[in-house]
Order: structure tokens, then sequence, then C-alpha cells
């Protein structure tokens, strides 16, 4: 079963991965992400201890601890491409 994973991420990881150029994420694998997991990325500014409520969907497509920190992977991932269907 695929999970969901709402995640905070500071502007500086988040704005690449909004406009495509970062295709990964170094996260704790204190959730046992799976390929096929859907993540929630948050934008959280540190400044102001607030989300900014921009927020966008990736699915993981590879998982990885290759030369991590103990307990850390890098998730491979695609950003969601929303399409709207008028009936």
């Amino acid at each position: 079963m695929m999970a969901v994973h709402e995640l905070k991420i500071l502007p500086e990881y988040f704005r690449p991965q909004l406009e495509g150029k970062k295709n990964f994420e170094i996260r704790k694998n204190d959730r046992d992400y799976q390929v096929g997991d859907t993540l929630v990325l948050k934008e959280y500014d540190p400044k102001t201890n607030n989300f900014t409520g921009i927020n966008m969907l990736a699915e993981v497509t590879y998982i990885t601890n290759y030369a991590q920190k103990d307990g850390y992977v890098v998730l491979g991932t695609k950003r969601f491409k929303l399409r709207i269907v008028d009936n």
C-alpha cells in the first residue's frame, strides 16, 4: 500500500523542487519510505516559523542510502503533473 507523507521543506530546497531542477530529497528514514509513495512537500519559512501555504506533490521513484549518515536515505522524486478535466 502506498503512503502519503507530509513533509516540511525550507524555501531553498522547495523552490528547485517546484521548478523541476531538483529531483531528490535527503531525509531521515523514520517513515519507512517506499517507491510509489507520495510526498506532500510543504514550504516552511524558518524566519517566520510558519508554512507559506505553497505545497507540491511528488512521487518517490527511487530510494538509496548510499553514502548517507546512518538512518538517512536519498529519495528520487518526480513532480506530479496536475491536469484539469472539463466535463
